[in-house]
């Protein structure tokens, strides 16, 4: 089967992504898939620099405000969005294009996942193995044969468990387990895909996210990190709890600190956070690191090919 085409931005925070992806989801007829770990989060907004709703209304975005902050959203989760997001837009005759700096998520995504045992669902497994007890192990066996014919050829229909975990896991990822496990040893990319990294000088790259923590801070991130706080969210989601923008933020609502202090702690670790991504994409040889001002001309010249 084709392999479907998609383009990847990728990089380290305040370098531009969002915006070329929307002037490149214009130019080639593309949708646009967050690759943010934050921004899945309903009224998780200012900190995570989400697209305006004018952006998201003139080209789709998907992956953004899927999850209640309040519960924790997983690496599974997410490919599992992502594969169903993707394979509509191409079904539309659109391009995905990736965007953002959650570079493990676009990484499992494009090499087959994650370790399928890390896949589960205590709730959705139960109620296989109440069905195999109601109906019969050779019911649910036929199940598996229908959705994954290599994975029931390999299991007894009296292994119950080994039947229910592999519907369980085409269940959760909308993929065969068997087709999970090859292309997890593999490590072959599932996509035909482009993935470029926009380049900054480092300092232009720091004077860009102080410039973007002001921003933040104007358009009202402290009344959102204490609505978020009053919510209980950074108690109940640790993920959440450590989103840059609000750990830095939380104190000074604490009295801990002054605002001053706050924001300029907030800019210190927006910039070590850019490191790290940077640090990540550099070491992946799918990668390709190229100035941010010749991005879009390069991709357009090159179409999506």
């Amino acid at each position: 089967m084709e392999k479907i085409k998609l383009i990847a931005l990728v990089g380290a925070t305040a370098s531009g992504k969002s915006a070329a992806a929307l002037e490149l989801a214009r130019a080639l007829g593309g949708e646009i898939v967050s690759c943010d770990s934050m921004q899945v989060y309903r009224g998780m907004d200012i900190a995570t620099a989400k697209p305006t709703p004018a952006e998201r209304a003139e080209i789709p975005h998907h992956l953004i405000d899927i999850a209640d902050p309040e519960t924790p959203y997983s690496v599974a989760s997410y490919l599992a969005d992502a594969e169903n997001a993707v394979r509509k837009i191409a079904a539309r005759g659109k391009l995905p294009i990736f965007c953002g700096g959650t570079g493990l998520y676009l990484d499992r995504f494009l090499f087959g996942g994650l370790p399928a045992q890390t896949v589960s669902d205590a709730d959705l497994r139960a109620s296989l193995l109440a069905e195999a007890a109601e109906k019969g192990n050779d019911h649910l066996h036929r199940e598996l044969a229908k959705i994954d014919p290599a994975s029931a050829a390999a299991v007894h229909p009296n292994n119950v468990r080994r039947v229910a975990r592999a519907i369980e896991i085409y269940r959760l990822t909308g993929m065969p387990k068997s087709e999970w496990d090859q292309q997890t040893k593999t490590g072959e990319c599932r996509y035909d895909a482009r993935v470029i990294l926009l380049d900054r000088p480092r300092e232009e790259l720091y004077r860009r996210i102080d410039a973007r923590v002001d921003q933040m801070m104007a358009d009202g991130l402290l009344e959102e990190t204490e609505a978020l706080d009053r919510r209980g969210v950074f108690q109940t989601n640790s993920t959440a709890a450590q989103a840059i923008g609000y750990k830095e933020i939380l104190p000074y609502l604490h009295g801990v600190c002054d605002l001053q202090s706050a924001v300029e702690t907030l800019k210190n670790a927006t910039r070590h956070y850019a490191k790290r991504q940077l640090t990540w994409f550099s070491a992946k040889p799918y990668v390709r690191a190229v100035a941010a001002e010749k991005v879009i001309p390069l991709l357009l010249e090159g179409g999506n090919d």
